[in-house]
Order: structure tokens, then sequence, then C-alpha cells
């Protein structure tokens, strides 16, 4: 789950990592007395979107007067801004922040992520702060700065010194560097962060250190260990469907076709839009279940395939381990009874319980194409879309 700058920010504060002071505005008319209880003469406006590449494209503006704040705010709020990060319509601004503009002596950046290869945790450093980190690292990777991290012994201090160095920070301002780096890997341990970006990571006129923009991504597996993440949700940039499956705890992603989904487990599910596209259909998203769904996951998953208008035919694939195909198959009836169904609807189980679920079928009197292998229920689903 991506979190907007503002979230990002709120959760580093908590950690004492300092950052500028601001408020975050949804409507145009809050935008005057906004700068005036920051009470600064000049503030940044700054859309909020889900993607970075704001400033290059407008989404980023200085203003001096809570006149000139209006103007911008209202120019912004409601529009949608397309950066290299998003898709050509670009993403609709429904929030803008505003914040003090803090008088830049350096900008640096700063990030912690994921090493896949390594399995472990890597700080990432340049000198060069606010700009594209990939494109300098591509043109100049001398210039990137790389420190693995021990999860369970963090940044050692001689990391955190070397990392100063290379920087060309030293003195006072080193010791800040090197606390806000071990705050800033205790906020990514503790909030289950994929990836924790900084950038640009401001050293000031006056000597301190402020994080003038923060990107954090939680890794959606742990969400159920951070409730206090549930508030951020609603502010994701997502569709109703989408919105319901993260409720219910389902992995799904719409996609262009019109053959819903339903699968338990990710290869399988992979696999069956591939033997879709091998027949010549389309599916129309990815729904993973789990292994382990309940009665109502599955009567959840089947109405939001059902809620999307490009699904002409419904598949579902289903082999039973833990996931007892019995209870696939009462889900699917409960769904139907609750939502209805005007469309075709094949189903090819397998597994733990088939038997219970195919009596299950046959006695619920519905219209239900049952096939008896992956590439019959792909062929079925096929013809039946069309």
């Amino acid at each position: 789950m991506k979190l907007y700058e503002f979230q990002a920010k709120n959760i580093l504060k908590a950690y004492n990592v300092s950052v500028p002071c601001g408020k975050t505005i949804s409507q145009s008319n809050d935008a005057s007395e906004t700068f005036r209880e920051i009470g600064r003469n000049r503030c940044v406006v700054k859309a909020q979107i889900l993607a970075g590449g704001r400033g290059k494209r407008g989404g980023i503006h200085f203003v001096n007067t809570p006149e000139e704040a209006l103007s911008c705010v209202t120019s912004m709020l409601g529009t949608r801004l397309a950066t290299h990060q998003t898709n050509q319509k670009g993403a609709e601004i429904k929030y803008v922040l505003i914040e003090e503009a803090v008088s830049v002596k350096k900008e640096l950046y700063l990030a912690i992520t994921i090493d896949r290869s390594l399995c472990m945790p890597m700080l990432i450093a340049c000198a060069e702060g606010g700009v594209e980190i990939e494109e300098i690292a591509r043109r100049t990777p001398g210039k990137i700065i790389k420190e693995p991290a021990d999860i369970f012994f963090g940044i050692h201090p001689f990391q955190a010194r070397r990392i100063a160095s290379q920087l060309n920070i030293s003195g006072a301002l080193s010791m800040r560097l090197n606390n806000l780096i071990v705050r800033l890997f205790r906020a990514f341990l503790e909030n289950d962060c994929s990836l924790l970006e900084i950038n640009p990571l401001a050293v000031t006129t006056d000597g301190e250190i402020y994080a003038l923009d923060a990107k954090m991504d939680v890794d959606d597996n742990a969400l159920y260990r951070h409730p206090e993440f549930d508030q951020c949700i609603s502010y994701q940039d997502v569709s109703p469907a989408e919105a319901l499956a993260r409720k219910h705890r389902l992995s799904y992603i719409s996609l262009d076709g019109n053959i819903g989904c339903l699968v338990n487990g990710a290869g399988l599910a992979m696999a069956t839009m591939d033997i879709i596209k091998l027949h010549g259909g389309e599916p129309a998203n990815f729904l993973d279940v789990g292994g382990d769904a309940s009665l109502e996951q599955v009567a959840q998953a089947f109405k939001i395939i059902l809620s999307d208008p490009k699904v002409r035919a419904v598949l579902i694939n289903i082999f039973g381990g833990i996931m007892k195909c019995d209870v696939i198959a009462s889900g699917i009836i409960q769904a139907i009874k609750e939502a209805g169904i005007h469309i075709p609807l094949v189903v090819r189980l397998e597994g733990t319980n088939v038997e219970i679920a195919r009596k299950i079928l046959d006695n619920s009197a519905l219209s239900i194409l049952c096939a008896k292998d992956m590439k019959e229920a792909a062929r079925m689903a096929v013809t039946a879309s069309q």
C-alpha cells in the first residue's frame, strides 16, 4: 500500500524526523486560512498523488500570499496530474499539502528498500537529491551509496559515519544525519515498509536536516498487524471493487478483459489467465481468494467479479487443499442468491471434498456449466463470453 506524502510525514514525525510545518486540505476555501496558520511569508503548495515527478509537471508551486495560495489550490484540486509514474490520463488531485518553504543549502537523497538478492534491507544515499535517482544510477552509478542493514542489529555506527563521509557531511551535522538514519530505519522496520524514500533530504542554511518529501510503501501482507493503517485505505485512489477486496483480505486486480476469474492461489490464478488467453479470451481480473478463505470471503469475491460491467462470463477454478471445494460451492450459491447472476458461470473444482461440492452445485438448481479440467473450463468460458 502506497501512502501519500502527508501520511508518510505524519508517521515520520512520530519518530522525531524533522519535516516542514504544514497542513493538508481538500477544499480550496481552506487555502488562505491554512497559509495564515502556517505563519510564513512563503509556502509551497504540493499536489498529493501516489506518484513521483510532480515538480516537473506543475504539481509543486511556491506562493507568497494567502491570495496566491487560494488561486494555486483552486487550480489544482479536481484536476488530473500526469507524470512519468502515472498513465497518460494521470491521477486526480484530491488533496493538497501546504507547507512552509524551507531555506535549503543542500539537497540529498536517502532511502531504505529491500534488496531481494541479498534478502535484507538496503540503505541507499546520494549527494544529489531532488532528482530522479534512476537516472543518476544509469548515468553515474558511482554516485550511488549503498549500505546493507541487518534487521536485528540495525544500522551500525560505522555505516552511518561512512555514509556521512561519502556525502561530504561532517561535524555536528554528521551526528544529526546519523541519528536521522537510525530513526528512519526504525520507522522502516516497525511499519513493515518495502520502501521509505526521502527525496530531497534537505540541509538548511541554519544547519538542520529536513525531510522535504517522503514516500512510504507498506507491505500489504503485513497490514493485518497495523490496524492504524485502516484509516489510510479510505484515502487510497482505488475503485470500490478494490476497496472491498482489501476489506475482505482478497488479492484483486482489475484487467481489461471480459472473463471474470475466481481462483485460489496466485500460481493457479496466473495459469488460469494464461490458459484463457491461449483459447482466445481475455481475463477481466486477477482474483486470488487464498488457500483458507471463509464462506464470506468467497461470496464477497464473487460479488466483486459480478460488479464489473465488462464481465460477460465467470470462470471459477479451484484446486482444493486447505481450501475445501464444498466451501467454494456454498459461497457461490450464497453470492448468487444475494446478488443474482445474469451471465454464464463455468466451474472447475478438484481436490478436497470435490464430490460433496459437485452435489451441492447439482442440487442448487442453478444454471452452472461444470468442466472436468482447466482446458475444458477455459474453452467453455471463452465460448460463453462471446
